[in-house]
């Protein structure tokens, strides 16, 4: 029998009547992962999704496993996964197919468990009977163990299903969350920080589809920085999948700004600019949000009295996920994604350039509002949209650590 891998996943369960169209979600982002990596046939049942290598031997079938178990780490909606072998629903086969093959886990271990989920009731052995029995003939082959049914080093798992039997020695987690794209359609404002990737990240495992937005402003921006802010969206795609990337021009904005803003107002105002252009974007990608990596108190644009001014030109939902974060979270998951080293890359962006030396901690929307307003900045913003770059960046999942040929 062959080897397979079992996908678990776990809040997609509460879902009630619409769970099939999360698991049909879930589906279509599999087949999209692992298209370029081999052939394999996918099913669902019992809140399992059964993906199966198409391949002609055992050693194939590994290999193939072998290639997507990682891919399958960085899938959000998987709760759980395991690499099993089939077997037919019958304790003989079962018996027969576990002793060689949890041969090496077995083997480095010192104390297991056996435990059965007996989906199938008419299975004519119970699940206590199962795990007593097999657990009967582990022993016998493999007389270094000792049961621990506390703390085992390894936990075999029998679970009888509708038509197969299934044996494997360890579940690993999954990304958890929700399905991309289960949540709709969302812009993210990608600085080229350490934040606003991580912002990225977080809303992706709510099942948010993300799209990029970054503003540049060359010459005061280097290509450096804009190539930096492209790495950290080829990094993203294994957990988002693929991103639309909008690289807007903002020097005329900011040049404007520094000319005729007082200086205190200007961080604030640049951001309310920012919005006006991200939601002009949103609105061609069809989002219903704006993502962005604020942090309530780690900068001067991120008091509640500046995040209230540039919420007042929204008009659309503004998701802060990472509002109520320390830095040492923030970084901790920024490594967990491999985006921190790219972020601390030493290249500036939009953000700190022409950085008032004393930025209003406090501004007053009205007033933030009446200065925005003695500029005509419409123009400005109709060609930062118009002069947008957009540039899609696929999944680099098979690209990057090659495909199984057979």
């Amino acid at each position: 029998m062959r080897e397979i891998i079992l996908v678990k996943y776990g809040e997609m369960a509460l879902k009630g009547a619409n769970r099939s169209t999360f698991e049909d979600v879930l589906l279509r982002n599999l087949r999209f992962r692992l298209k370029r990596i081999g052939r394999f046939s996918f099913s669902k049942a019992q809140s399992t999704i059964y993906i199966v290598p198409e391949a002609k031997t055992d050693e194939e079938s590994a290999a193939l496993v072998d290639a997507v178990m990682p891919r399958l780490k960085k899938v959000f909606g998987i709760a759980a996964l395991a690499r099993a072998r089939e077997c037919e629903k019958d304790f003989a086969d079962i018996s027969a197919q576990a002793v060689p093959y949890l041969r090496d886990a077995l083997t480095a271990a010192k104390t297991f468990k056996v435990e059965a989920k007996r989906a199938d009731k008419a299975f004519p052995m119970k699940s206590p009977q199962i795990c007593a029995e097999l657990g009967g003939i582990l022993l016998s082959a493999y007389p270094h163990l000792k049961v621990n049914v506390n703390e085992p080093d390894v936990t075999v798992t029998v679970e009888i299903r509708d038509s197969k039997a299934y044996i494997h020695a360890a579940r690993e987690k999954g990304a958890g969350g929700l399905p991309v794209g289960t949540a709709g359609n969302a812009l993210l404002l990608l600085s080229g920080g350490i934040d606003s990737p991580v912002a990225a990240y977080m809303m992706a495992k709510r099942g948010l589809r993300i799209t990029a937005c970054h503003f540049a402003s060359p010459p005061y921006t280097s290509e450096r920085a804009r190539l930096k802010v492209e790495t950290l969206c080829e990094k993203l795609t294994p957990w988002c999948g693929s991103i639309a990337f909008y690289c807007v021009p903002f020097t005329e904005i900011q040049e404007e700004l520094e000319r005729s803003c007082p200086e205190e107002y200007f961080t604030i105002l640049m951001r309310r600019l920012m919005m006006q252009i991200a939601q002009e974007i949103a609105k061609e990608e069809n989002c219903g949000a704006i993502v962005t990596g604020e942090s309530l108190g780690q900068v001067a644009s991120q008091t509640l009295q500046a995040i209230a001014c540039t919420d007042a030109v929204a008009r659309i939902p503004v998701l802060r996920p990472l509002i109520g974060m320390d830095k040492i979270e923030i970084v901790d998951i920024s490594r967990k994604i491999d985006t921190y080293e790219t972020s601390i890359q030493p290249y500036e962006d939009c953000c700190t350039v022409f950085t008032p030396r004393h930025p209003k901690l406090r501004p007053d929307p009205d007033e933030v509002a009446e200065i925005q307003n003695e500029v005509d900045f419409s123009e400005m913003v109709r060609r930062a949209v118009e002069g947008a770059e957009k540039k899609v960046f696929a999944q680099h999942i098979a690209e990057e650590q090659g495909s199984v040929t057979l």
